[in-house]
């Protein structure tokens, strides 16, 4: 099995790692078990996978599975739920919450990524959840306008600026792309002004804002928790 392959699918490089990441024991799963019968005939399994073992960062029903099998599967569930929301972010600078926000977006079963300006951004934090969502690149934010509104989609930004409606109190549209700025200076002038709706998230201490990534999640959050609705109750005895 070559180191791309085995970098790939455990979630980061050997270069990534401090000493004590590298000291950890080992995550997930081994290799599938020997048995008379032999490996599962399942085609959403990886025969790389099932000979070496999965140590990726995805929930036990994924063990073993393709990465497009994995995609495959998440795409079928935001069809039928419908997750109708999608995330952007501006990336005119080094931002490690890049990688923060996606692996949230994932998480929520965002519908797609969208990065505005830079396309090069830091990964790292995405623990490679970017592999398992729809990332689409904008050179500008009038590109990312024209492409969400040409998609029926509205922009709501994210922002502790004047005139922002508090995230709990606002009314999510179905279908709408969640706007989210740099850490420190937060979304340009151009993004705010394109924006459809601009809300923020209620403090109390005595800092200004909170972090990037931090906010991103209660937010995406919010849309899941009033768009969404929540499983049934377990059956009795189950």
């Amino acid at each position: 099995m070559s180191d791309d392959y085995r970098d790939d699918h455990r979630g980061g490089t050997s270069a990534d790692e401090t000493p004590a990441e590298a000291d950890r024991a080992p995550v997930g799963v081994g290799p599938w078990p020997a048995g008379s019968d032999g490996w599962p005939t399942d085609p959403r399994y990886d025969p790389e996978l099932l000979e070496h073992g999965d140590a990726r960062n995805v929930v036990d029903e994924f063990r073993y599975w393709s990465i497009e099998a994995i995609v495959a599967e998440l795409d079928a569930r935001r069809a039928a739920r419908p997750h109708g929301f999608s995330v952007a972010i501006e990336n005119w600078q080094h931002d490690m919450n890049i990688g923060s926000i996606v692996r949230t977006a994932n998480a929520f079963l965002a519908e797609s990524v969208h990065i505005i300006g830079r396309r090069r951004w830091n990964k790292r934090g995405a623990m490679v959840t970017d592999r398992y969502q729809h990332v689409i690149h904008h050179d500008t934010i009038d590109a990312f306008v024209t492409a969400a509104h040409a998609d029926g989609r509205r922009i709501v930004a994210v922002d502790n600026v004047a005139g922002s409606v508090e995230v709990s109190s606002f009314a999510f549209p179905e279908r709408c792309i969640l706007l989210f700025g740099q850490e420190g200076p937060g979304l340009t002038p151009e993004a705010l002004a394109a924006a459809d709706a601009v809300v923020e998230i209620r403090q109390f201490g005595s800092t200004r804002s909170i972090n990037a990534g931090a906010a991103a999640a209660i937010v995406m959050h919010e849309w899941v928790r009033t768009r969404v609705s929540p499983p049934g109750p377990t059956p009795p005895g189950h």
